[in-house]
């Protein structure tokens, strides 16, 4: 699958296509796509949600997505990196200070439903799209507080939106160091930080979590699990007096072999050979 990389804060692309059918890709950076007329099939991660003129799409980084179309369509794409709404958060009103752009962008119940916009946001959310793309043909839209104001109206529409179905937006918010804790938190707790689990706890796609945590972290979920339970465990060898067994229910390994091979994988021996060599260093 081809992931699409954008070094550029922000862009905006306009574009009219007829038989155009994207092949299924991911990309490095946040997407909203709006569809001024045509219609069609957008194939979201596992979805598959029809389309037609005024709705939105919300597309993160590392999820994967295509558009087949039906009817010639009009697309504009509005895309984002990570540190534009960082880098202007003294911008923001207070109003956002719950609920960020971001976070906006990666909640789970916003792919999961086609977003309807009904009037009269419709024919704002029209006009703001066509500003910004006027504004781009003549203007750096990067670092202009007018271009962020637009595209900050728009997340307001999809606050109203969820306000009106009462979704909450008060679940926890995503980021590095609240996941982290999360994780360390709750290390002994098996189903706590499986990824369908902690997903849901932050309200994000479990595809959105685990392309997050490689692209962060260079290694997958598990693979971290597994590493950062092993540093436990060498403690844990290490001041002694506790049996393999005993090691094994506290970290939730269904036995004593399973916690062996998970040790041997990712230290190149098992938890007997470590403790011969506390016992008799060389």
């Amino acid at each position: 699958m081809k992931i699409l990389n954008q070094f550029d804060p922000l862009v905006i692309e306009d574009a009219k296509e007829a038989n155009f059918t994207c092949a299924h890709h991911s990309h490095t950076y946040y997407e909203l796509v709006y569809i001024h007329s045509g219609n069609g099939i957008h194939h979201l991660n596992e979805d598959k949600i029809s389309y037609e003129s005024g709705d939105l799409f919300l597309i993160s980084p590392g999820e994967h997505h295509s558009f087949v179309i039906a009817e010639e369509t009009h697309f504009t794409y509005i895309k984002f990196t990570e540190s534009y709404f960082e880098s202007k958060k003294h911008l923001a009103p207070d109003e956002f200070k719950i609920g960020s752009p971001e976070f906006l962008m990666e909640m789970k119940w916003l792919k999961e439903v086609k977003i309807v916009i009904s009037y009269p946001c419709n024919e704002i959310l029209k006009s703001t799209v066509n500003n910004l793309i006027a504004y781009s043909k003549h203007r750096s839209i990067s670092s202009s507080p007018i271009a962020y104001y637009q595209l900050l109206s728009i997340f307001g529409m999809i606050k109203e939106i969820l306000k009106e179905r009462k979704v909450s937006l008060h679940k926890e918010e995503f980021n590095f160091e609240k996941l982290i804790s999360f994780i360390h938190e709750n290390i002994y707790d098996r189903e706590r930080i499986a990824v369908r689990v902690i997903s849901n706890f932050f309200n994000i796609s479990p595809t959105y979590f685990s392309n997050y945590f490689k692209r962060h972290f260079g290694i997958p979920y598990q693979e971290y699990l597994n590493r950062y339970r092993v540093s436990l465990i060498e403690k844990r060898l290490g001041i002694g007096g506790l049996k393999l067994k005993q090691i094994a229910d506290e970290f939730g390994f269904t036995d004593v072999s399973h916690l062996s091979k998970t040790f041997k994988k990712i230290k190149g021996y098992s938890p007997k050979r470590y403790n011969i060599n506390l016992s008799h260093p060389r």
